[in-house]
């Protein structure tokens, strides 16, 4: 374990796992090591020929976090993860952490290749558009005390769970962990929201981003999901995209490693 300073003093804290090419794994919306195993066991399935970093993002697990929140420092945060590791390194985000991946991409970050996993965009009717007020929905009920609440509208109107359902998983065990990080979810909402409103993508986000991309998509997973993976593969002139059977929005270690494998030697 080790930790990085980011340009803004956040202490960022990650793991280091293997020799070789750096890899660094960001995590999506709520997730950090503590909950999620998926970078680690990737790290070790790769670890001849990859140094795989997981980290905690900002204001999750052990990382520090500093107020106000703007996206530019979370790509401070893994720029900082890139020079500990080495540049130039390979980037695989799952989830809103490959909308973060591409947004340093676009920024400049020394990137030599992205792999983005199910980035959650609905750019059509295949599903409800996340509302409007969203980001401040969850802002409002931080900042009033309600972890839960924020818990809530992500669950309900970011991943499309009905109220009832979620109204049962508050008594579940793992709600209390997900309400520790409550606070960030609005991080994330700030750089989806946009990309999950319903409608294309905007070409010039990203246009600066000239690595190769791998887009991926689970065959069976929400279909939401696979149009967005698509979308990004039919934006980006330097993406291509793969199907992987039998996975969905939870992929599978072993399945994900022997990808970012082949992917990293790739023409």
């Amino acid at each position: 374990m080790g930790t990085v300073r980011s340009k803004d003093g956040t202490i960022i804290a990650f793991d280091a796992v293997g020799e070789g090419q750096p890899l660094i794994m960001v995590d999506g919306a709520t997730s950090h090591r503590a909950v999620n195993p998926l970078g680690a066991q990737v790290g070790e399935l790769l670890r001849d020929g990859f140094r795989t970093y997981t980290y905690d993002r900002r204001g999750r697990g052990q990382s520090t976090d500093t107020a106000p929140y703007a996206t530019e420092r979370e790509i401070e945060d893994l720029a900082a993860l890139i020079d500990d590791a080495g540049a130039p390194a390979m980037v695989c985000g799952a989830s809103s952490g490959a909308a973060l991946a591409l947004d340093a991409a676009a920024a400049g970050l020394p990137i030599n290749r992205l792999v983005l996993w199910e980035p959650p965009f609905i750019i059509d009717d295949s599903r409800p558009p996340v509302p409007p007020d969203y980001v401040q929905r969850l802002d409002d009920a931080i900042a009033k005390g309600r972890p839960g609440d924020a818990v809530e509208v992500f669950f309900t109107a970011a991943i499309g769970m009905p109220a009832e359902v979620v109204a049962g998983m508050r008594q579940s065990p793992f709600w209390p962990a997900v309400e520790e990080v409550a606070h960030t979810i609005a991080y994330d909402g700030r750089f989806v929201a946009d990309t999950m409103a319903g409608k294309p993508l905007d070409k010039d986000r990203w246009a600066t981003v000239d690595v190769p991309v791998l887009a991926m998509h689970g065959d069976g997973t929400e279909p939401w999901l696979m149009v967005g993976a698509r979308a990004v593969a039919d934006l980006l002139p330097t993406a291509t995209l793969q199907v992987v059977k039998g996975e969905n929005h939870g992929v599978e270690a072993d399945v994900l490693a022997p990808v970012l494998r082949r992917f990293a030697e790739s023409g």
